[in-house]
């Protein structure tokens, strides 16, 4: 076992530790996540290995510290990019709130950033996964297949159950009846192996303008522009990769603003003012609960995406 590694970010202000990283969960028995007493640990496959990468927050008068440990090869590299990961990059001097209640929800989060882990296949294979079917679905299946064919995690947090994910060359020997298996149609496999065979040039979208890299995203047959944005928000940490084609953001976002639900072609509208903090709207409604109202029976199978993904 290699000894931890450690780094801190303090960046003067309240850190949001849950808030910054949570999307980064795929469901409650994500085994890349563990969280409790001594902070949030998580494992991943960086460019140079393995790690398992703790985080903890310390309170102060003058602001929060977060103290970062890190086990494995992949240890140096995370650490470097801790205060990316943390939303040192993330600029919101430009941003205005055009609705009262995005005001409010600004408010509320004003310490949340949006932070970027620099793995672009870390996030695209959970995101195609999670397309067309519900999030316990698509939760369940990557749960299995990360138990299966993902790795424990380096350091003491792998004795408590954490693992890494499969590595791109791991996911490509995953077989075909594995992903059935795990309740991964052949269409989202077809797509993650297409995506993993040039796995290369996606991991260099992470230096590449937004437009470019989501276009690069889209190059591969079966990720559009959902799955693109999705991997933007967490990867890059991209403020206006809104998520056009999810089932429920257009609408909750139009009623949250306009008190109607809205079309993706409405949520293009609305979201105008907001140009380049698109994304940003889309979570301040999320974190406030602005959801629209339920009606009649929860779907059993609804689609993630309707029509683009």
């Amino acid at each position: 076992m290699t000894d931890p590694q450690q780094a801190d970010f303090a960046p003067g202000r309240r850190v949001p530790l849950r808030a910054i990283v949570g999307s980064l969960r795929r469901g409650a028995g994500d085994p890349t996540w563990i969280e409790g007493p001594d902070g949030i640990w998580r494992g991943s496959i960086t460019p140079h290995g393995p790690v398992s990468l703790g985080l903890r927050v310390e309170r102060a008068a003058s602001g929060d510290r977060v103290v970062a440990t890190a086990h494995g090869p992949g240890a140096p590299w995370v650490l470097e990019r801790l205060p990316r990961l943390l939303g040192a990059d993330d600029t919101i001097d430009d941003f205005v709130a055009h609705h009262d209640v995005v005001a409010e929800a600004r408010s509320a989060q004003r310490d949340w950033r949006l932070g970027r882990t620099d793995l672009v296949i870390d996030a695209l294979v959970p995101a195609i996964i999670e397309q067309r079917v519900t999030g316990r679905q698509a939760f369940s299946a990557y749960r299995t297949l990360v138990r299966r064919y993902g790795a424990i995690a380096p350091g003491p947090a792998g004795q408590r159950g954490l693992r890494t994910p499969p590595s791109a060359a791991q996911w490509l020997r995953v077989p075909s009846w594995e992903w059935l298996r795990a309740g991964v149609d052949a269409q989202r496999a077809d797509t993650v192996m297409r995506a993993l065979r040039v796995a290369a040039r996606l991991e260099e979208c992470v230096d590449l303008p937004a437009q470019e890299a989501s276009r690069r995203l889209r190059t591969v047959p079966g990720i559009g522009v959902w799955t693109a944005a999705e991997v933007a928000q967490r990867a890059f940490g991209d403020p206006d990769a809104v998520s056009f084609g999810d089932y429920h953001v257009a609408k909750n976002i139009g009623y949250a603003l306009t008190g109607q639900p809205v079309d993706d072609a409405g949520l293009a509208q609305l979201l105008e003012p907001y140009a380049g903090h698109r994304y940003r709207v889309q979570y301040l409604v999320h974190a406030a609960g602005l959801s629209r109202p339920r009606r009649g029976p929860r779907l059993s199978l609804p689609t993630h995406l309707p029509a683009r993904f």
